[in-house]
């Protein structure tokens, strides 16, 4: 991947991100792996719903599915994305703070 392509995916990553229902699922998927009718559950959404926004988040790579037995669960692909939203996370907080 060139820095362009780099600075693609980068964008989208951010797209996907612009979501605070998107940006729920992932805080509650960082923890623990969930299925989508917990996701759907935690969020307060329908399961058709969560399905999408999870779709979305794997398109990116930020989510991949974990098939355990009959159950799918969906997990952070990696730290980066992990990090990428706690420091977004904690920068709105300091934000925050200083109105």
């Amino acid at each position: 991947m060139d820095a362009q392509e780099a600075r693609e995916h980068t964008a989208a990553l951010f797209r996907a991100l612009g979501s605070p229902k998107r940006l729920e699922m992932l805080e509650r998927i960082s923890t623990d792996p969930c299925s989508v009718s917990e996701l759907a559950k935690f969020c307060g959404i329908s399961q058709p719903l969560a399905s999408q926004h999870l779709r979305a988040l794997r398109e990116v790579g930020a989510v991949r599915p974990d098939r355990q037995g009959r159950a799918v669960l969906y997990r952070i692909v990696d730290e980066h994305v992990a990090h990428i939203l706690g420091d977004a996370v904690a920068h709105a907080q300091e934000e925050h703070h200083h109105d």
